[in-house]
């Protein structure tokens, strides 16, 4: 039996269903398996009173400290976080508060393995942890963590620091694991590990009658991701501009949203752009299947599971050409991938609607993408580290 102890601050909750729920999925799957025990930390870090009651922060200071979700042992202790400052000090915070709850809960769950589910500040606390405890860590790269945290001062360098101790690393995508290296952390120990997707929920369906029960008429397309810069919504709003008779979902929400507003209003598109806010990932197939086109112009990217998904329901992606993208659009049925210029997003977009590949086709380039074979592989990475 493998005891793994999963760190991560990006894990569903009540106040934010939708947060993490990629590491969520994995984790069932990991712990569907036979011969693993495991349990959840996602700790949550909130700022002192009376920032506590503003209402970013009080639904999450309301959540249990211990709770089932899904057939899991989750546990959601408290550490000190300063909004806007105090950033760097995050993981060292983290990992006091953390210390004499995991030496409680090793009596009674003597896990085997700390497995941090995000670089920051997830990856640089389990190595604190690991030193304390005398376990064996990994770290798992999936994007933002490498590419916005370790170019952060004071942040970056601890990032380093606990990849360079971690005894295992994983990446989302073979780009990525380049990435990792090209900041200065060592090739060997790292594994590529490639995100599942759920294949009998994303699949293809009928697609005129999907876009009618939108009430939706003419070519439909669907971003979806966090409304913040590095996703790109606004270059997909400026290509829609140059495609006079398609309509777009934008599933998501996030800082941008007022600005993504203003301008669908400005340039005359609010009557084709719909703003579906944050989702139940359970809504999420229905809504890929129905579009023609997913798009995401991202600035950067490990693996989006998005892409895979929306594959998954047989709809082509137009994507901008970063991180693993070219790991999952490997044939000309996946889709397009693209600068991140409006004309080209648009021009993509019209070459696939012009001659639009089968579902079944553009299905099979997510195939090959399963939450079993996901779950396999970690535990088999985890156990060679105890070993």
């Amino acid at each position: 039996m493998l005891r793994v102890l999963t760190l991560s601050t990006l894990f569903p909750h009540a106040a934010q269903p939708t947060l993490g729920v990629f590491v969520e999925r994995q984790t069932l799957g990991l712990a569907s398996l036979d011969d693993v025990g495991l349990e959840v930390v996602s700790a949550l870090g909130l700022p002192p009173w009376p920032a506590l009651l503003h209402p970013h922060y009080a639904p999450r200071a309301r959540l249990p400290r211990q709770e089932d979700w899904k057939g899991l042992t989750v546990h959601r202790p408290r550490f000190r976080a300063m909004p806007k400052v105090g950033k760097a000090q995050a993981a060292r915070a983290m990992a006091k508060a953390l210390l004499p709850r995991l030496r409680a809960l090793r009596s009674r769950f003597p896990f085997d393995v700390i497995a941090a589910e995000f670089f920051w500040p997830d990856g640089a606390a389990a190595m604190h942890l690991s030193r304390a405890l005398g376990v064996p860590f990994s770290i798992k790269a999936r994007g933002a963590d490498i590419h916005y945290w370790g170019a952060r001062p004071g942040i970056g360098e601890q990032i380093l620091e606990a990849g360079r101790a971690a005894d295992g690393l994983l990446a989302v995508s073979s780009a990525l694991k380049a990435d990792m290296v090209t900041l200065g952390l060592p090739a060997e120990p790292i594994r590529v590990h490639y995100t599942g997707v759920d294949l009998d929920r994303f699949k293809p369906i009928d697609r005129h009658a999907a876009k009618a029960r939108l009430g939706v008429e003419g070519p439909l397309l669907v971003t979806a991701g966090a409304l913040v810069p590095r996703k790109g919504q606004d270059l997909v709003l400026e290509a829609l501009s140059e495609l006079d008779d398609a309509t777009l979902l934008i599933v998501g929400d996030g800082p941008d949203r007022s600005a993504l507003h203003r301008y669908a209003r400005d340039n005359g598109l609010a009557g084709r752009v719909r703003f579906l806010g944050n989702r139940p990932h359970e809504e999420l197939p229905r809504l890929l299947a129905a579009a023609d086109v997913m798009v995401l112009a991202s600035q950067s990217e490990g693996l989006a599971n998005v892409w895979v998904e929306a594959l998954a329901c047989g709809t082509p992606i137009v994507i901008s050409d970063v991180g693993g993208a070219r790991e999952v659009v490997d044939r000309s049925e996946a889709g397009r991938l693209v600068g991140r210029e409006a004309g080209a997003i648009a021009a993509a977009v019209r070459d696939l609607l012009a001659a639009p590949p089968a579902p079944a086709a553009a299905r099979a380039a997510a195939e090959r993408f399963s939450w079993d074979r996901n779950a396999r592989e970690l535990r088999e990475h985890l156990g060679a580290l105890v070993r």
